[in-house]
């Protein structure tokens, strides 16, 4: 048996969520899309292992990352008995910028909405599916806009951030006022000019001592 890592990583672009796909460029499933990763060295862990393919693979360092599962399907893999250990992370896209490698002919953002209608390699929509689902039920007990919003943000952002990850339309201003119960954000002495009927609207940012102390502890956000 043989272990490997794989990396569900989640962006917040053009106000959609997006996760990391290479093309792989060799056999097994080439030309396929897939999900970043590959064997585990005798030397490292699946965290050591996992960090060192993506920015083998892809250049792309992540502030942030949770393992989510073991794969163990006995047929998961054509070329023999693979176990992978799947973890996610979440970056910000200004955080992204590409490298090609061997194993990749190509890299690329793909809207988590569309992917279902590519055929992916091994079992990496599953892991997908997986991961998602670990997104939409962990933002209702730990803040994660931090890691995939801009510095600065509007109550507007932040709510569509929500909408898009849940695939559902919330309610604005009752997301709104839950949210600023949790006094995780600040306002900042600027606006920016994209509001409505050309009103300029707040922005805040996350206190970040806070932030981090409702990530450690976690909330109750029933939205």
């Amino acid at each position: 048996m043989k272990l490997t890592v794989d990396a569900v990583v989640f962006s917040y672009i053009e106000n959609q969520l997006k996760v990391l796909l290479i093309k792989r460029a060799f056999d097994p499933c080439k030309g396929q899309l897939a999900l970043a990763g590959g064997y585990v060295q005798e030397d490292e862990t699946t965290e050591q292992a996992v960090l060192r393919k993506l920015k083998d693979e892809t250049g792309v360092n992540l502030d942030y990352l949770e393992q989510l599962y073991t794969f163990s399907d006995v047929e998961r893999d054509p070329r023999g008995r693979i176990v992978t250990v799947a973890y996610y992370g979440l970056i910000a896209p200004i955080k992204t910028e590409f490298t090609l490698n061997k194993h990749a002919s190509d890299i690329g953002w793909y809207d988590v909405n569309d992917i279902f209608s590519y055929d992916l390699a091994f079992d990496h929509m599953k892991i997908i599916n997986y991961a998602l689902d670990r997104l939409r039920n962990k933002i209702q007990y730990e803040p994660i806009g931090f890691d995939l919003l801009p510095q600065y943000f509007t109550m507007t952002e932040l709510w569509m951030l929500y909408c898009e990850i849940l695939n559902n339309e919330i309610d604005r201003r009752n997301f709104i006022k839950k949210f600023k119960k949790f006094d995780l954000l600040k306002q900042v002495p600027f606006k920016n000019s994209t509001g409505n009927k050309g009103r300029k609207a707040q922005l805040y940012e996350f206190d970040e001592e806070k932030y981090l102390v409702a990530k450690r502890e976690g909330f109750n956000f029933d939205i």
